[in-house]
């Protein structure tokens, strides 16, 4: 008899787990200890779930990097209990959270995949409980005793994403996430069809846990007009450490006088490391590539490649919070530490 796999499902709160009371006409969390009478066919799957559920359940709205360290800590507690973990987590910050618990989970040898739903899990209509039965089975999916997907993924309307690759791109449809510059790495039909080449391969390290992080960091996002007065109340926040360029296209900016010496007194005057990262949901940032984004490379402005902006923040309060010199962090943030960017 082939042994089960052993998943942990971690929930913290999010539309997912809600069902609604039909006493008061409203939401309410579900209750996860009856999971297998709510949703039998669990039964079938070769696992055994265990449930661990935050004590207080928050809107992923409220989440934190708090929040963030708090949920590395049940996996470190618990790496060793289990093959996999689920995590049902609110989607507005999902991509974020994954992305930060890439960088966190370093070595990470064992599938975290993250899943949530648009509508309660409660409601006739819910995408809830295909995305939460798909995930289980991708979470506890092995072959050679190892398991498929050992990194950090997103599971959301039959596709799996490497988490630090993704946006939430729409509010409304079931298909709510966009891996813009990443295939998929593995699409669900009738069948779970894995796109192997493109998933991390295990390293078979100790798992090694960072739960240090900086949040002194801060998003510039250009757009026509804005004014010196934005920009250089921007960058005179107390404490700043990094911040995020989001810029057009392939990482164009105004070549305006004023911008240009506004960016050059962050970078020299107030050491700020200054991270370009493109607005678009697809496409790479290349600096030099058009007049436009010629000058910021000269006076030391960071180009980001393909990374997304979620990774962008959780890369560098990683980074931020892990002692390295502003030249170490520069150099990192331009090298793929988690398979958050392709270099061109």
């Amino acid at each position: 008899m082939v042994e089960k796999t052993q998943i942990l499902l971690i929930y913290t709160g999010g539309t997912i787990g809600m069902v609604l009371d039909t006493e008061s006409n409203a939401l309410k969390p579900f209750d996860f200890d009856n999971l297998y009478n709510s949703i039998p066919v669990l039964a079938n799957m070769n696992c055994c779930i265990n449930i661990y559920s935050f004590d207080q359940l928050i809107d992923s709205s409220n989440v934190n990097p708090d929040f963030w360290i708090k949920l590395a800590c049940v996996i470190e507690e618990n790496y060793e209990k289990y093959n996999g973990f689920v995590v049902l987590h609110g989607t507005d910050t999902m991509a974020y959270s994954a992305s930060a618990l890439s960088f966190m989970l370093e070595n990470l040898n064992k599938p975290i995949v993250f899943t949530g739903s648009q509508l309660p899990l409660g409601m006739v209509r819910t995408d809830g409980r295909e995305n939460f039965i798909n995930a289980i089975e991708i979470a506890s999916a092995q072959t050679d005793n190892a398991p498929i997907v050992p990194e950090v993924v997103i599971y959301f309307e039959n596709r799996l994403f490497r988490g630090n690759r993704t946006n939430k791109f729409n509010a409304e449809n079931f298909d709510a996430f966009l891996s813009g510059n990443y295939p998929p790495l593995a699409e669900v039909g009738v069948h779970i069809r894995y796109n192997e080449a493109y998933i991390q391969k295990p390293n078979f390290k100790k798992l090694k846990v960072h739960k240090k992080l900086d949040s002194n960091v801060a998003i510039l996002k250009l757009f026509p007009g804005i004014t010196e007065k934005v920009v250089r109340s921007m960058i005179e926040v107390e404490g700043l450490r990094a911040l995020i360029l989001e810029t057009y296209g392939a990482g164009n900016a105004p070549t305006d006088a004023w911008f240009i010496k506004a960016l050059k007194y962050a970078i020299e005057q107030k050491d700020l490391i200054i991270f370009n990262v493109t607005q678009c949901k697809g496409g790479s940032v290349e600096i030099g590539k058009y007049e436009t984004s010629i000058e910021i490379g000269k006076i030391g402005v960071v180009g980001g490649y393909d990374i997304t902006t979620e990774s962008a923040i959780a890369k560098l309060m990683y980074l931020l919070g892990s002692g390295y010199t502003k030249n170490e962090i520069e150099r990192f943030l331009q090298i793929p530490l988690r398979g958050e960017m392709s270099i061109i």
